[in-house]
């Protein structure tokens, strides 16, 4: 992650990450270390899985803790609110071929696409910032050129 660029995040999406790393800390940190003592009881850790798989689990439920304490550090909370132009925050409706959808913009913290939330860094995302109602976007995605009109932006 670069450490100069800010984590976008909303004020629900803030919450939910302090609440995640709290429960990383405190009672997931105790499970884990649990298992790894409960494991070293069987000795021979040459070939005891339960303590392989264990610290396997340590390593990654650290570096989650790590990954939420740098993004914790730069998030900038976003403001829902009446915007001109597309930016993170805002809601914008699109039009492209006739199918119409609604998309929040938001920080890749929080990014679910099936769920219309989608990232100011995903190429959509990237395309429609800074862009106003009534105007006509043009991208490439995987799938190939794609033109999305910008029906509004709230």
């Amino acid at each position: 992650m670069n450490n100069e660029k800010p984590v976008y995040v909303s004020a629900e999406g803030l919450k939910k990450l302090e609440a995640e790393l709290e429960e990383l800390r405190t009672s997931k940190r105790a499970e884990v270390a649990e298992r790894i003592h409960n494991a070293m009881e069987f000795g021979d850790f040459s070939e005891n899985s339960e303590l392989e798989q264990a610290k396997n689990d340590q390593a990654f439920l650290e570096g989650r803790i790590l990954s939420l304490e740098q993004m914790l550090k730069k998030a900038v909370v976003i403001e829902g609110g009446h915007h001109e132009k597309v930016e993170v925050g805002s809601k914008v409706v699109v039009e492209t071929d006739g199918d119409r959808k609604e998309y929040v913009i938001v920080g890749s913290a929080e990014a679910a696409p099936g769920e219309g939330r989608i990232s100011n860094e995903s190429p959509v995302g990237k395309a429609l910032i800074g862009h106003r109602a009534g105007e006509t976007v043009k991208l490439t995605v995987p799938a190939g050129a794609v033109e999305l009109r910008i029906l509004g932006v709230s």
